[in-house]
């Protein structure tokens, strides 16, 4: 038995480089492996072995296989946060967060992806917004977004505006603006001058003009000063 024992350990090694641990790079690369997957939280791999993260997979909106790299539901996290967490990424794949402009860039630099962005309000309504292409570049280049392809599910276009844009916090401003939207409006995004949607800006109730702006907008759907209950920004790969 020992005799055993220590084979095995000596033919460990070999075993494993014989099968190769899969590292998932997205969602879809789960649903491929399996697709009887549930939605829920898992880990992939961005930028190669090293760099494992959590994310929350949707694998029931539209066909499944979607990587949730920003989602909104309760509050619970504060979104008005620097270059670098936005950078790297914050929050729990369980609940708010996001994943991070480093992985998605590496992301969407090795496949093509399409967006889709799922929301509701208070009253129980749920529209979405989907678009057949979505990158953004390096940080070199600000991680300016590419976005194009709208399909309307009901929420209208509201991220065309911000199409082109780079990256802006409230200590990074690289928006078009004479002064700083993450500032002005309490969030970061990809701002034009300022915005048309504010997905990561101040988690409020409903309709609420007290504050102009400052909440978690879709203006194409519910108009300004109107902050959704929930959204998701989702990417999968296009086949």
């Amino acid at each position: 038995m020992k005799l055993v024992s220590v084979l095995l350990l000596l033919l460990a090694p070999l075993l494993i480089s014989c099968f190769p641990l899969i590292l998932p790079l997205d969602c879809g690369d789960i649903y491929n492996n399996d697709n009887s997957r549930p939605s829920g939280v898992y880990t992939i791999y961005p930028i190669g072995a090293t760099s494992a993260v959590q994310v929350y997979c949707d694998m029931d909106s539209e066909g499944g296989r979607w990587t949730v790299f920003q989602r909104r539901m309760d509050g619970t996290v504060n979104f008005y946060r620097g270059w670098d967490q936005y950078k790297t990424g914050f929050g729990i794949a369980a609940g708010e967060y996001w994943l991070g402009l480093e992985s998605l860039y590496h992301l969407t630099e090795r496949r093509r992806y399409e967006l889709l962005v799922d929301m509701e309000d208070f009253e129980g309504n749920k529209v979405f917004a989907r678009y057949s292409s979505f990158s953004i570049d390096a940080e070199s280049s600000g991680y300016t977004l590419h976005v194009s392809g709208f399909t309307d599910g009901g929420a209208g276009d509201s991220l065309n505006f911000h199409n082109g844009q780079k990256f802006t916090t409230f200590d990074k401003d690289q928006d078009s603006y004479s002064g700083n939207c993450a500032r002005l409006f309490l969030g970061a995004f990809w701002y034009n001058s300022c915005h048309h949607t504010n997905p990561n800006g101040v988690y409020r109730r409903g309709a609420d003009s007290t504050i102009n702006g400052v909440g978690v907008e879709w203006h194409q759907w519910k108009g300004r000063n109107y902050s959704l209950k929930t959204i998701s920004m989702k990417i999968r790969p296009v086949l």
